[in-house]
């Protein structure tokens, strides 16, 4: 296991940390929640066997630092910053994204706002709760979360959040895979610290995100949207497959749930992989 080349790269009122492993066609990693760079840790060795594979903490998570670290999040911000580091590493090639959960947004935002740069998306569980048929419920989530957050504190939002996850009907914690690999235990520090940001910044801002429907129509040929094969009935995963329904096209399923690639590496590497080779 080679490490990764780092670099920094300024955009727009932040400073973006990134890693850069592997030959080949670019392949971005946007990750979502609490992830950075190291979140992919799992899977981007074997994807650097066959692709450039580039990494990277998003603003204000990690090592990305803002300029004003007060300043709101907008998903259309993100997806230029992912934008700059296409500009960066693969200066004229269109690449292949892939996006997770709130980073999964940030994809399809990058392929219908700059379609040229993008080959192929592969977005899972994009949180996109604006297409579901109950969206004013998962509005008042939203707003209960931050209202939560404003006069209990984190932990009580976070319960909050957790709970409007789950399955419909199901009175149970959310179905996890609580043996994390030894990577992703040690990552939890990093995850913690960035709780507060991801809570209060966001969720409010990326889970309020609609989609331009009829741009990612015209797209859908260069779009793959993706679900967890553990993850049926929640929230992230509801959202995904209304997606795919509104887009008539199909769900893919991906092993484990809302977050496989930390619990199911290898697994999803693969059918990755096995996606990103059908793009091209």
């Amino acid at each position: 296991m080679n490490a990764p080349t780092t670099g920094s790269l300024r955009v727009n009122g932040a400073t973006l940390h990134y890693e850069v492993r592997g030959e080949g066609p670019l392949v971005l990693l946007i990750p979502g929640g609490t992830g950075g760079a190291a979140s992919f840790d799992g899977i981007a060795d074997d994807l650097a066997a066959e692709y450039t594979v580039a990494t990277y903490d998003p603003r204000g998570m990690s090592r990305s630092t803002l300029d004003e670290p007060d300043a709101e999040q907008q998903v259309a911000e993100h997806a230029d910053d992912a934008l700059r580091m296409l500009e960066l590493l693969s200066p004229g090639e269109p690449a292949l994204v892939f996006g997770a959960s709130s980073g999964a947004i940030v994809a399809l935002h990058l392929l219908t706002a700059h379609s040229e740069r993008v080959a192929c998306v592969v977005a899972h569980e994009p949180p996109v709760v604006e297409v579901l048929p109950d969206a004013a419920e998962q509005r008042a989530l939203i707003a209960h979360v931050q209202d939560t957050f404003r006069a209990q504190g984190l932990m009580p939002a976070m319960a909050v959040f957790a709970a409007g996850l789950k399955r419909d009907g199901d009175a149970t914690e959310p179905k996890a895979d609580l043996k994390l690999p030894r990577q992703a235990a040690a990552r939890s520090e990093q995850t913690m610290a960035n709780l507060p940001y991801f809570v209060g910044r966001i969720v409010p801002s990326f889970m309020s995100y609609t989609p331009d429907i009829p741009q990612l129509e015209a797209l859908s040929d260069r779009l793959v949207i993706a679900g967890g094969q553990d993850s049926c009935g929640e929230l992230p995963y509801r959202s995904a497959a209304a997606l795919a329904e509104r887009l008539g096209t199909e769900l893919h399923h991906f092993p484990g749930g809302h977050i496989g690639l930390t619990t199911h590496p290898a697994e999803f590497g693969e059918l990755l992989r096995k996606a990103l080779r059908a793009s091209v």
